[in-house]
């Protein structure tokens, strides 16, 4: 399959660009359709999907585009209508329920799936599974929480708000994370009593599509989630502008969260948007460097650093600096890479695409800054034709650099040093970015100092989670993204507030 690809969104993938030529080579493969209601809706082209670990296709996925989009607002359409808008939180929280217990029954062959679309090491998607089933348990178990309030008014005059569901969502997701996104965006939707269009990206579709097929198991009226997977510029576009979409939820890259934003703005539709970051973790010379590094590591080579919340930037005092370095370099060497199915320290980049993408912000980092570590591909007989590189570590990297601005969605730690905690803030404000940053001290005073100066959304101090637990609201401030994603937050975000006054006094 022959494509040409004038821009590319690193998360979601093409934004322009037209696909030419069916698939011809992959006859025998399963083939995974579209869900529609309770249909499986084929189309007359497939997408393959590839495993990152040896770049082979191991299955086909429908390419869907305008017209199935239309066939699953139609069917979101006529549920929420007809059904899901009727239904009582208590019983919309009891499927939530009935979903989370289905996927945690298939724990291992979601896991399974997830390692073999993503790449990602196997223990990471177990704890994907685990993550997506506490979605739906912990917005099954809230959304009896969600009501309004009594507001004061004149004496005669009863007024109170109502928070209701939009209606129909659409909701455009990475391949980074697939199923833990479709959860986070797709279970407070339903939840809040709204019925969803998912459109997966195309280089990861199979545990998206398999979360349909469960919902369905467990309960979920048809229609309520519909997945559709294709391209971004054919499926995505369709969603992002289609005229009876209520609400659209969009994660990926900035340049393509416009485009979405622009699509919704046509129709006077609300967006959440989680357009990426470039995270800074700040070291203060009194915290424990050994404390602090292997959290450090993962944070930038969990999934490879495929990851919107990615501590890819590292501010660390000038006083302990040296040290830090030569613990991330011997620490990034003793990593262990390979197949995500042998459980490494850190698996395959998705896609052939993005390995090049990754290794020319590589070279650039080369040109630019000193190179500790990493910089290449891993060579050996168990990499062959998997998607694999090397985590790096470059140092003497300065706000005028590309690699300290610019998200390069890989296993590339960029090491700035400062003086004071005043040059640490403007180092981490230098960038267009805010979605979180670490800050690591014994001193809360200036932790609690820190924290109120930086424009994220999530800051974490003397630990570091990516994209924190499913109860922490999640949003990115400046160019990350608008709304909160995650915690009871998430449940006004999928529903709006209408207000009622009633005159009781009426002669």
């Amino acid at each position: 399959m022959t494509r040409t690809d004038p821009a590319t969104d690193p998360v979601t993938g093409p934004v322009t660009g037209p696909v030419t030529g069916p698939v011809t080579d992959t006859a025998d493969l399963p083939r995974r359709p579209a869900l529609i209601a309770d249909r499986q809706v084929t189309g007359t082209e497939w997408i393959p999907s590839l495993d990152p670990s040896n770049g082979r296709p191991f299955a086909l996925v429908a390419r869907c585009g305008a017209a199935e989009i239309d066939q699953a607002v139609e069917a979101a359409r006529h549920t929420y209508d007809r059904t899901w808008r009727r239904t009582s939180a208590r019983q919309r929280g009891a499927v939530c329920h009935a979903i989370a217990r289905m996927l945690r029954a298939e724990r291992s062959s979601l896991a399974d799936l997830e390692t073999l679309d993503t790449g990602k090491p196997i223990s990471q998607s177990l704890v994907d599974v685990d993550v997506a089933a506490r979605y739906f348990e912990f917005y099954g178990s809230t959304v009896e929480a969600l009501h309004g309030e009594t507001l004061p008014a004149d004496a005669d005059l009863l007024a109170f708000t109502l928070r209701e569901p939009y209606g129909v969502c659409g909701h455009i997701i990475p391949w980074n994370y697939p199923l833990q996104v479709a959860a986070r965006t797709v279970a407070p939707a339903l939840a809040a009593g709204n019925c969803c269009v998912l459109k997966p990206a195309e280089d990861a579709s199979l545990s998206s599509l398999r979360l349909g097929e469960l919902a369905l198991a467990a309960g979920l009226p048809p229609g309520a989630l519909n997945v559709v997977p294709g391209f971004g510029d054919e499926a995505g576009a369709a969603l992002a502008g289609h005229p009876d979409v209520d609400h659209l939820a969009f994660t990926g890259s900035r340049e393509v969260g416009e485009l979405v934003m622009i699509a919704a703005a046509h129709n006077i539709v609300p967006v959440t948007l989680e357009l990426g970051g470039k995270s800074p973790h700040i070291v203060l010379p009194d915290f424990d460097i050994g404390t602090a590094l292997p959290l450090i590591v993962g944070s930038i080579t969990e999934h490879a650093g495929q990851n919107c919340s990615a501590g890819s930037r590292l501010l660390v005092h000038e006083s302990v600096h040296d040290e830090l370095v030569s613990g991330l370099a011997d620490a990034f060497r003793s990593l262990r890479i390979g197949p995500g199915a042998s459980d490494p320290d850190m698996g395959p980049l998705i896609s052939a695409k993005q390995r090049l993408r990754v290794l020319d912000h590589m070279e650039q980092g080369r040109k630019d800054c000193h190179l500790v570590t990493g910089g290449g591909t891993p060579v050996g007989p168990r990499y062959g034709d998997g998607f694999f590189v090397e985590p790096t570590l470059f140092t003497e990297v300065t706000p005028e650099h590309t690699v300290f601005n610019e998200e390069i969605f890989g296993p590339v730690l960029c090491v700035t040093p400062f003086g004071t905690p005043a040059e640490a803030v403007r180092l981490a404000e230098h960038t267009t970015y805010g979605l979180g940053a670490g800050i690591w001290t014994r001193d809360l005073a200036t932790a609690h100092h820190l924290a109120g100066e930086l424009r994220v959304g999530q800051v974490f101090v003397n630990n570091y989670s990516a994209a924190g637990g499913v109860e922490l609201p999640f949003g990115g401030y400046r160019r990350s993204g608008i709304g909160v994603e995650k915690g009871f937050e998430a449940l006004r975000e999928y529903s709006r507030c209408k207000t009622v006054a009633i005159r009781t006094a009426v002669t």
